[in-house]
């Protein structure tokens, strides 16, 4: 499948989306590290330091939307695309295309965000302990 630029639809191509994915598992495997870590170092249920799983974990779901929409946050508020080879990016020219990227962008980044600080909040009211 060939993909081309779409306005707030489609700014990346197959190479981007993998290196999307790749940084969605990377994220997943950061919030999941550092959630038994901090059960390591006894955190209970209620513990505020299991809030910042939310950090990772908002990496992750903000690496994963941009995969699954074929949408770079970052090109899309800089105003760029690539859908050829990781570096060869192209200029968005028009202002209502560029407007529609920006949109799109701040719309994954709120996404992101809130999937990053919901399960954050399951996290912190988890009742899972490794200490007595």
């Amino acid at each position: 499948m060939e993909l081309t630029y779409a306005p707030g639809a489609c700014n990346i191509g197959a190479d981007e989306i993998a290196r999307r994915r790749k940084a969605a598992v990377a994220g997943l495997i950061a919030s999941i590290g550092l959630g038994v870590a901090l059960l390591a170092f006894g955190s209970a249920p209620g513990d505020f330091a299991r809030l910042l799983v939310a950090l990772p974990l908002t990496g992750a779901a903000i690496g994963w939307i941009q995969a699954r929409r074929r949408f770079c946050m970052a090109y899309g508020l800089a105003g760029t695309f690539n859908l050829g080879k990781i570096g060869e990016m192209s200029r968005v020219s028009d202002q209502a295309a560029l407007a529609a990227d920006r949109r799109t962008a701040l719309v994954i980044a709120a996404q992101g965000l809130a999937l990053g600080v919901c399960g954050a909040l399951l996290f912190l009211a988890l009742p899972i302990s490794l200490t007595n």
